[in-house]
């Protein structure tokens, strides 16, 4: 194959290797590894014997101590004060699988103490994301005296404004970015408040949920040595809160790799009725659920039943499952769930004919805003970062519905979100969201300038190293350095996710010793052999089924991939899940 500068790339990325770790082969020595896995630990920031120790075997006494959580000393009391004096409770929850499991936990700890508990879960649709007034007063009505937001309420000023003026008390749990002001409330706890830091700033809304829940068991009880049966509840809480935190995608590092493996432990032997109704419907009775599972295969389920309707099944679901419904309503979010992929395949295809067309509200190189009358809101967030995947540019994909646009947004690496959406306030009613994905509504004569105003931010905001789409890769190996040995240790790195991503590793020089073939009903998936020396080696490219064609004739390529185990009718065998593909 001829130089880099001069290489073919199927997938079109600039291939961008970490740089090799000096201290690789002595750290491979202390830890026991193989330098492939220290190199792949030392990408991910670990480089001490006592960090590599508690990433590779990470314990429950890892977690940080509830009370270190801005807060949520306050906002126990107050909870405990409601549950002795018998006042109503209302969790206000987000409709996202954060929301729906950080309301589960704390409804189902209060209501095992004995509180007056109920939940409110907001119309996607209808009502938008976050807190708004309308729902604040007839939450009132019922006679509420303390609602607890879950996974949002940070930025909701004025709707928690109101709720103190109709005599409810309220604590913020959250951990959405905060605007310039907090809300005036009894108590906001939040992981990254300027001035309180918190050791994970990265702990998502049922994270921050079972921190609160672990503080009230606590208060109740006067001691902070569990008994059995707060235990088993707290094991149960992790299990929920690995849902949010791995369907959120936050950094899988730290304490939220701890609720991430020792939840999905837990998944696979729950007794929770609800749980174990969603596993069936997912065909995953008897398994050992992964990260991946959690992503791709239960938590679309649970969201489905808000982004195409309401969440408060789903919520339903996990907060207080009842044997007798279960099995409908995972039904009912499997049905949803078959109807949300259909609505999102077609609005996807009419968002990328549009942008080939050129026909967006305002012509950008470095993002792309799609606005439609007829859209489903429901799904335009997925659309979205569908459309970062293809275009490798930030996304905003709105929904328009009469006067009214609600809209989704998803970023890229490098460009923050909630930022950007705030640098166009001017144009939006409603705004939130971090880092990496947001929510907006705003008025359907708005969304001209909006996407101006949008573009317009991006160019001075993006580089072009940015927007140039990167593989990166891990390290460079021999074949034979790829056995089944080490690829069963890199499978002992899950759970898997942002923060803590497969390894890609670039192999050079290989030849193919078979000729690609296209697998599957449509053909989109190519399979081959690849030999170096001594190694050999099957690759599958997913998606990738034109390489078929593109590789006729050729002998010596570059792969880059992520070595993985095929169990296949008893035994195991190390292959190679292609990126890309160099010749």
């Amino acid at each position: 194959m001829g130089s880099s500068s001069e290489a073919r790339t199927h997938k079109g990325f600039r291939w961008e290797v970490c740089p090799t770790w000096p201290g690789v082969a002595e750290a491979a020595r202390r830890s026991k590894l193989t330098p492939l896995i220290a190199q792949i630990l030392y990408n991910r920031g670990l480089t001490q014997p006592d960090e590599i120790q508690q990433f590779l075997s990470p314990k429950l006494t890892d977690l940080h101590p509830p009370e270190l959580l801005g807060g949520v000393d306050a906002a126990a009391e107050r909870i405990c004060e409601a549950i002795h004096n018998n006042e109503k409770v209302c969790l206000y929850g987000d409709y996202d699988v954060d929301g729906m499991t950080g309301v589960a936990i704390l409804y189902r700890c209060i209501a095992a103490a004995g509180g007056q508990v109920d939940y409110y879960v907001p119309h996607r649709t209808e009502e938008g994301y976050g807190v708004n007034t309308e729902a604040v007063e007839a939450i009132a009505a019922e006679g509420t005296k303390l609602l607890v937001t879950v996974d949002c309420g940070v930025t909701a000023n004025k709707p928690l404004r109101r709720a103190r003026e109709l005599d409810m008390d309220v604590i913020v749990t959250d951990h959405h970015t905060p605007g310039a002001t907090l809300p005036e409330v009894a108590a906001v706890v939040h992981p990254a408040i300027p001035g309180r830091e918190y050791p994970n700033p990265d702990l998502p809304g049922a994270g921050v949920a079972f921190k609160l829940a672990w503080q009230l068991t606590r208060r109740l009880s006067g001691t902070e040595r569990a008994d059995e049966p707060t235990r088993q509840f707290l094991l149960e809480a992790t299990t929920l809160a690995a849902l949010g935190v791995i369907a959120d995608v936050v950094p899988l590092r730290g304490e939220n790799r701890v609720l991430a493996m020792y939840g999905l432990k837990g998944l696979a032997a729950t007794s929770h009725a609800g749980l174990r109704a969603l596993l069936k419907s997912a065909g995953l009775t008897g398994a050992k659920p992964d990260s991946y599972d959690v992503g791709f295969r239960l938590a679309p389920r649970l969201n489905a039943a808000g982004r195409m309707g309401h969440a408060r099944l789903a919520v339903e679901l996990l907060a207080r499952p009842q044997h007798a419904r279960c099995g409908e309503i995972a039904a009912y979010l499997e049905q949803q769930n078959s109807r949300r992929q259909k609505v999102e395949r077609a609005i996807l295809e009419e968002a990328v004919d549009m942008v080939n067309r050129g026909e967006l509200p305002a012509r950008s190189d470095h993002a792309t805003v799609v606005a439609s009358a007829g859209w489903h809101a429901g799904v335009v967030g997925i659309v979205a970062s569908r459309l970062v995947d293809r275009f490798a540019r930030p996304a905003v994909v709105i929904a328009l519905d009469g006067a009214q646009g609600q809209g989704s947004a998803r970023s890229i690496e490098g460009f923050h979100m909630r930022d950007a959406l705030a640098a166009c306030e001017e144009h939006l009613e409603i705004f939130g969201g971090h880092a990496m994905a947001g929510g907006l509504r705003l008025a359907t004569e708005q969304v001209s300038a909006f996407a101006s105003a949008f573009a317009a931010y991006a160019a001075e905001n993006l580089s072009a190293e940015l927007l140039q789409p990167v593989l990166r890769i891990d390290a460079q190996a021999d074949l034979a350095a790829l056995d089944l040995a080490v690829v069963e240790r890199l499978e002992k790195l899950a759970p898997f996710g942002r923060g803590n991503p497969r390894a890609v590793v670039a192999v050079r020089n290989v030849k193919l010793l078979s000729p690609p073939q296209r697998m599957g009903r449509a053909g989109n998936t190519v399979s081959f052999i690849v030999g170096q020396g001594a190694g050999r080696m099957r690759c599958v490219g997913f998606g990738m089924g034109k390489l078929a064609d593109e590789l006729d004739g050729v002998e010596g390529i570059d792969v880059a991939g992520t070595p993985v185990l095929n169990r296949f009718a008893g035994r195991s065998s190390a292959e190679m899940h292609l990126r890309d593909v160099r010749w």
